[in-house]
This record gives C-alpha cells, sequence and structure tokens, in this order.
C-alpha cells in the first residue's frame, strides 16, 4: 500500500515546499536591493580604517577600535551591545627595522625591506651582521644543519602558484612564518629571514605571527618582499663573503586587557539559541587592516543592519562578534567559547568573513552530513547572487574555537583569493584597495546565507 501512497505524499508535499522557496527567493531579493542601495559598509569602513588605522592587540588603537565598533553596532539598531573582557598579548614593534646586504662588491650596502615578524623578539641596540645560509625548505635545513650555527637563516620558500585557491598556497607555506625561528635556532642560528607570504608582483614584507619552542633559544625573526628575497638570494650566490646586517626594535610586554564587542538582535522563537556573525577587530600595526579584516567586521555589521531595515526578526537570536586578538593569538574567539560553554548556550550556527572583501563565491563549512546536504539545495537561490561554492570543509579561526570546544556547525565566507595574498598582513592592505560593490555584494552573500541557516537549521 506504501507504494501507492508515496506519490500522492509528495504531491501533497510539493506545494509546500514550491511555497517555501518563493518566500525565501522573495526574501533574498529584498536582502539584495537593500545592501546594494543601502549598504553602510563601506563608510563603516572608511571610518575604521582612517580614522582608528592599525590595531594591534594591545594598543590605542585597539581601544579606539573597540569604541567605533560599539558605536557601529548601535547605529546599526542592535538591541543590545556590550563589551567581552579578555586578556591580549601586547607586542610592539618599535622603531623601524633595519637590514642590508654588507658585500665586498662596489655596491656594498644595499637596502632590505623587512618587517619583523609578529611575538619576533629583538635584535637588541647592535643589530646582528653575520652571513647567510639559504633554505629552500625545512628538510633542505636539516641537510644543512652542520651549516647553520653563527648564520642568519634564510627561508625562500615560494608560493606554489599551482593552487588555484590562494589560501592553500597560504597554508602550504606559512610554517617557515611561524615555526622557523625555532627551527634554526636548534642548530644554533642567529636570526631568520622569511620569504613573505605572498606572490605578489611587489616589494612590500609581509608580517604574521609567529611562535617559539620553549626548547631553543628566541631569535630575531623578519619577514622580506618578494623583490629583495629574490635580490639576496642572487646575491649570497655570486659573493660567498656577503653578509647581511639586521636591526629590529620589537618586543613583548606583560598582557592586557582587550575587549570582544558583542552586539545580539534577539531571536523571536528561540532567543537562548544563537546564531554567531563575526570578524576580528585587530590588525597588523603596519596597515590599515582593510581586507583583514575591516572588511569582515563592516559586512557582519550590515547582516544586522539590513534585517532591522527589512523588519527580518530571526527565529534564532543573531550575534554579531568582533573579536579580539585574532593576528597573534586568538584570545577573543576564545573567549567568546569559553564563556559560551560556561553559560551552556545553545550556539546553532557560527559564520566568519576572514578572507578579503573580494568578490564572494562560496562558503565554507564544516557540517554534519545532514545540515551539509541542506546547504548544497540553496544553491539554486544563491547562485543568481554569485553564490555557488559550497563544497570545501573549514571555518575561519575565531569560530573554530567555538567549534572545538562546543562542536558548533561553523563557515566562512569564500570570495575569490588571486588578489588577497598582495596584500595580506602589509603596508598596502588600505582602504583604497577595497572595491565597493564586491564589498557589498560579500554582506549580502553572508545576509542571505545566514537567513537560511535560521530559517532551516
Amino acid at each position: 500500500m506504501m507504494k501507492y501512497m508515496m506519490p500522492i505524499l509528495l504531491a501533497c508535499a510539493l506545494p509546500t515546499l514550491v511555497a517555501a522557496q518563493d518566500k525565501d527567493s522573495i526574501t533574498l531579493r529584498k536582502l539584495a536591493d537593500e545592501v546594494l542601495t543601502h549598504s553602510t559598509a563601506y563608510e563603516n569602513l572608511r571610518v575604521l580604517t582612517k580614522q582608528v588605522g592599525g590595531r594591534l592587540a594591545g594598543s590605542p588603537g585597539m581601544v579606539k577600535a573597540e569604541q567605533w565598533g560599539v558605536n557601529a553596532l548601535k547605529e546599526a539598531g542592535a538591541d543590545t551591545v556590550y563589551l567581552q573582557a579578555c586578556m591580549v598579548p601586547h607586542w610592539v614593534r618599535g622603531a623601524r627595522e633595519e637590514a642590508r646586504i654588507i658585500s665586498s662588491r662596489r655596491d656594498y650596502l644595499l637596502p632590505l625591506n623587512i618587517l619583523a615578524l609578529g611575538n619576533s623578539v629583538g635584535s637588541g641596540p647592535d643589530g646582528v651582521t653575520a652571513p647567510v645560509l639559504e633554505v629552500s625548505s625545512f628538510d633542505d635545513l636539516e641537510a644543512k644543519k652542520e651549516e647553520v650555527k653563527g648564520k642568519i637563516v634564510f627561508y625562500n620558500y615560494h608560493f606554489d602558484p599551482t593552487y588555484i585557491k590562494t589560501f592553500h598556497a597560504y597554508g602550504d607555506a606559512v610554517k617557515y612564518r611561524g615555526q622557523g625561528a625555532s627551527r634554526a635556532a636548534k642548530y644554533g642560528a642567529l636570526a631568520v629571514i622569511v620569504r613573505s607570504m605572498s606572490h605578489g608582483a611587489n616589494n612590500f614584507p609581509h608580517t604574521g605571527a609567529m611562535q617559539y619552542d620553549s626548547a631553543y633559544p628566541k631569535i630575531p625573526a623578519v619577514a622580506i618582499g618578494l623583490e629583495d628575497a629574490d635580490r639576496l638570494s642572487q646575491r649570497i650566490q655570486d659573493d660567498a663573503s656577503a653578509k647581511v646586517f639586521l636591526r629590529t626594535n620589537c618586543e613583548m610586554l606583560p598582557d592586557t586587557i582587550g575587549h570582544n564587542v558583542i552586539a545580539e538582535l534577539k531571536g523571536s522563537k528561540y532567543p537562548d539559541q544563537y546564531i554567531t556573525v563575526g570578524g576580528h577587530l585587530d590588525s597588523w600595526d603596519v596597515a590599515e587592516g582593510a581586507h583583514d579584516d575591516g572588511t569582515g567586521c563592516v559586512q557582519s555589521i550590515e547582516v544586522l543592519r539590513a534585517y532591522k531595515a527589512l523588519g527580518i526578526r530571526p527565529a534564532h537570536t543573531l550575534r554579531v562578534v568582533l573579536f579580539a586578538n585574532e593576528e597573534n593569538g586568538s584570545r577573543g574567539g576564545k573567549k567568546y567559547a569559553e564563556v559560551a560553554k560556561a553559560r551552556h548556550e545553545k550556539h546553532v550556527f557560527a559564520l566568519e568573513s576572514d578572507a578579503g572583501g573580494f568578490t564572494p563565491r562560496g562558503f565554507i563549512t564544516t557540517l554534519p552530513p545532514a545540515l551539509k546536504a541542506k546547504v548544497l539545495g540553496w544553491r539554486p537561490l544563491l547562485e543568481p547572487y554569485g553564490i555557488y561554492d559550497f563544497t570545501e570543509e573549514g571555518g575561519g579561526v575565531d569560530v573554530g574555537q567555538i567549534h572545538a570546544l562546543l562542536g558548533t556547525p561553523m563557515g566562512e565566507l569564500s570570495p575569490d583569493s588571486q588578489r588577497y595574498f598582495d596584500v595580506h598582513h602589509a603596508a598596502n592592505d588600505v582602504f583604497e584597495a577595497v572595491n565597493k560593490r564586491e564589498l557589498e555584494l560579500g554582506a549580502l552573500g553572508m545576509a542571505a546565507f545566514l537567513y537560511l541557516v535560521d530559517e532551516n537549521f
């Protein structure tokens, strides 16, 4: 009997399914019209980058950015806005870094464009002068370990251009920035120079966090621009007597207090269940932090603003979180997860935008199979807005903390990545590098995706 009933049941269910899809399609179109016509994301980003600027954890810029976040979220129409305190590291760069090649050749002093890596120790006022040992990988370092003592190790590992998604090239190369100093110090290196995590056609050095292994001495670590990396490589091949002088003035000060900036739009059905959306509020000190991650912050604020403007009251409480200290500690994401666990909160989903404000392509997610199937089924609704790629697994660094602690399903906006590492952690990550239309399309994609999450999870 059941086999005869199934077509009847499907026929009865089909109109309801079509009606739900029509309703969703109409709501997404309204969101598109609202965001692409009335968005405040670009202006919010202008204020954050030009009036606050660099905002590394522990810096005066951090405090200014927190107040900017409170004001922007109130103006967006949040029901409540509050600060969540957490201890953050306080690393300072100090006076500008110096580096040059010292050679017996005629042009004996060649300046090099470098930046100290975040969390690195300084060189001391006298700097470090030593021969340079170039290595292409950690395996190469091991093969040359007897040559390391008393030298500056130069990790000249290139971004792999064969990766289409450039975050995969970053994931492949970033271990040299993170672990390179201690791996070289193990064999007596005096300092390390790391080829920047970039494939940009420029000479901007790209900073970023590094970590020390407590088993070995702490030595200075710097990133070098790509053009100067190539020049240094060629010079030490041509002149065996060449040395490098480098001086950095950075230091780690005692931890200080920072804050996650949190806003809520109360849920109409499940006010004690949460959908999180956010970006990280901190940025490296050498830039305005436009793409990394001002865009993620203003896109998250725009989701809330658009919902308020259209009278969309989500079933679950929407939380916008501007996370503290993602760049060199992830303390904000950890605190958010710890508090959620301590309060026994139920978190339905957590979304992050921390891959730049470029044209959105899709969402990276980590979901149970049943929820992943639902997301894949949303493609016809989202594809008209350029959102079509949902296959990759993953999520952002900050929302990854609550995923690890509570098992919360998570995701991250996935924009086109081809230009991101031209500016990532470098001085050219400025407001002018952000395209208004692309920024708004990303905000629209997030608002639409979270609307579907709220309706279906």
